[in-house]
Protein backbone atom coordinates (compact mmCIF):
# COMPACT_ATOMS: atom_id res chain seq x y z
CA UNK A 1 0.00 0.00 0.00
CA UNK A 2 1.22 3.33 -0.88
CA UNK A 3 1.83 6.30 2.02
CA UNK A 4 2.49 9.86 1.67
CA UNK A 5 3.44 10.94 5.12
CA UNK A 6 4.25 14.48 5.62
CA UNK A 7 5.51 16.47 8.47
CA UNK A 8 6.91 20.16 9.40
CA UNK A 9 3.05 22.45 9.67
CA UNK A 10 2.22 24.04 12.18
CA UNK A 11 1.80 27.39 13.90
CA UNK A 12 4.28 30.28 12.52
CA UNK A 13 4.54 33.76 12.89
CA UNK A 14 4.84 36.07 10.15
CA UNK A 15 7.90 36.31 9.00
CA UNK A 16 8.98 32.95 10.21
CA UNK A 17 10.40 29.81 8.62
CA UNK A 18 8.69 26.06 8.42
CA UNK A 19 9.96 23.22 6.63
CA UNK A 20 7.70 20.79 4.95
CA UNK A 21 8.79 16.78 4.32
CA UNK A 22 6.91 14.46 2.37
CA UNK A 23 8.29 10.60 2.01
CA UNK A 24 6.99 8.01 -0.47
CA UNK A 25 6.90 4.41 0.48
CA UNK A 26 5.37 1.38 -1.06
CA UNK A 27 5.20 2.21 -4.40
CA UNK A 28 6.10 -0.30 -7.17
CA UNK A 29 6.53 2.75 -9.57
CA UNK A 30 9.21 4.60 -10.29
CA UNK A 31 8.67 8.61 -8.72
CA UNK A 32 9.08 10.92 -11.37
CA UNK A 33 8.02 14.42 -10.23
CA UNK A 34 6.89 15.82 -6.85
CA UNK A 35 5.25 19.07 -5.83
CA UNK A 36 3.34 20.62 -2.86
CA UNK A 37 -0.01 21.95 -3.51
CA UNK A 38 -1.89 24.34 -1.17
CA UNK A 39 -5.76 25.07 -0.50
CA UNK A 40 -6.91 27.57 1.99
CA UNK A 41 -10.26 28.14 3.06
CA UNK A 42 -12.92 28.48 0.04
CA UNK A 43 -10.64 28.17 -2.28
CA UNK A 44 -9.11 26.28 -4.92
CA UNK A 45 -6.37 24.19 -4.59
CA UNK A 46 -3.02 25.64 -6.15
CA UNK A 47 0.62 24.54 -7.15
CA UNK A 48 2.84 25.45 -4.81
CA UNK A 49 6.27 24.59 -6.05
CA UNK A 50 6.97 21.11 -8.22
CA UNK A 51 10.55 19.74 -8.66
CA UNK A 52 11.32 16.90 -11.08
CA UNK A 53 13.66 13.52 -10.87
CA UNK A 54 16.27 15.99 -12.48
CA UNK A 55 15.42 18.78 -10.17
CA UNK A 56 14.07 21.33 -12.41
CA UNK A 57 12.16 23.04 -10.13
CA UNK A 58 9.00 24.91 -10.81
CA UNK A 59 7.03 27.75 -8.74
CA UNK A 60 4.25 29.41 -8.04
CA UNK A 61 4.46 33.26 -8.52
CA UNK A 62 3.31 34.01 -4.67
CA UNK A 63 6.13 32.17 -3.34
CA UNK A 64 8.76 32.68 -5.87
CA UNK A 65 12.33 33.91 -3.75
CA UNK A 66 10.58 32.50 -0.30
CA UNK A 67 10.02 28.64 -0.83
CA UNK A 68 12.49 26.36 -2.28
CA UNK A 69 11.30 22.85 -2.95
CA UNK A 70 13.85 19.86 -3.10
CA UNK A 71 13.91 15.96 -3.07
CA UNK A 72 16.02 12.57 -2.34
CA UNK A 73 15.30 10.95 -5.14
CA UNK A 74 16.88 7.70 -3.60
CA UNK A 75 14.01 7.92 -0.54
CA UNK A 76 11.51 9.77 -2.83
CA UNK A 77 11.41 12.40 -0.35
CA UNK A 78 10.97 15.90 -1.43
CA UNK A 79 10.93 19.00 0.97
CA UNK A 80 9.29 22.62 1.21
CA UNK A 81 11.36 25.39 2.63
CA UNK A 82 9.21 27.75 3.47
CA UNK A 83 10.66 31.12 4.47
CA UNK A 84 9.57 34.68 4.93
CA UNK A 85 6.02 33.59 5.85
CA UNK A 86 2.75 35.37 5.22
CA UNK A 87 -0.71 35.05 6.50
CA UNK A 88 -2.00 34.62 3.25
CA UNK A 89 0.44 31.30 2.89
CA UNK A 90 -2.17 29.99 5.35
CA UNK A 91 -3.53 27.06 4.15
CA UNK A 92 -3.48 22.75 4.29
CA UNK A 93 -0.06 21.84 2.11
CA UNK A 94 -0.51 18.96 -0.04
CA UNK A 95 2.51 16.29 -1.23
CA UNK A 96 2.08 14.78 -4.34
CA UNK A 97 4.40 11.90 -6.42
CA UNK A 98 3.57 11.34 -9.75
CA UNK A 99 4.30 7.84 -10.55
CA UNK A 100 5.09 6.56 -14.08
CA UNK A 101 5.12 3.01 -15.38
CA UNK A 102 5.87 1.23 -18.58
CA UNK A 103 1.97 1.90 -19.98
CA UNK A 104 0.55 4.65 -17.48
CA UNK A 105 1.31 7.68 -14.66
CA UNK A 106 -0.19 8.68 -12.07
CA UNK A 107 -0.56 10.66 -8.98
CA UNK A 108 -0.51 9.73 -4.96
CA UNK A 109 -1.28 12.39 -2.60
CA UNK A 110 -0.70 12.90 0.75
CA UNK A 111 -3.24 13.75 3.79
CA UNK A 112 -2.41 17.17 4.41
CA UNK A 113 -0.72 19.27 6.66
CA UNK A 114 -1.90 22.59 8.23
CA UNK A 115 0.11 25.77 8.10
CA UNK A 116 -1.03 28.63 10.03
CA UNK A 117 0.67 31.77 9.68
CA UNK A 118 -0.62 34.01 12.44
CA UNK A 119 0.79 36.60 15.50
Amino acid sequence: QVQLVESGGGLVQPGGSLRLSCAVSGSIFIIDAMGWYRQAPGKKRELVAHITSGDSENYADLVKGRFTVSRANAKNTAYLQMNSLKPEDTAVYYCNAHWRSYLSTGDYWGQGTMVTVSS
